[in-house]
This record gives C-alpha cells, structure tokens and sequence, in this order.
C-alpha cells in the first residue's frame, strides 16, 4: 500500500535566497541600488517580469 506523502513545503531561507538574487538581477538591468532596496519584493518580480522596459 502507499503511504500518503505530503508536498514539501517552500523555506523560509529559499525565499529569502530567491529575493535576493532578484534584486541582484534588477540592480545588474541598471536600476540603482538605493531604488531597489525600497522596493517590495512583489514590485521586484513585477519589473523583472519586462526587462526590455528597463534598458529603455
């Protein structure tokens, strides 16, 4: 019989290590540092989501 197994739960350090590399990735797009620091992590993902609207 198969015993019933549960979905691993997300990390708390995992999301903290997503986050950061996020930010790293907006701030190498050129966006500055002090801006980013600011930022929620929501608005982080929102603008990785169109990097070309960055470079612009």
């Amino acid at each position: 019989m198969k015993t019933h197994l549960t979905r691993p739960r997300k990390g708390g350090a995992a999301k903290r290590r997503r986050q950061n590399d996020q930010k790293k990735r907006l701030i190498a797009l050129g966006v500055s540092e002090e801006e980013v620091v600011k930022m929620s992590p929501r608005d982080v993902l929102t603008m990785l989501k169109y990097p070309a609207k960055i470079k612009g």
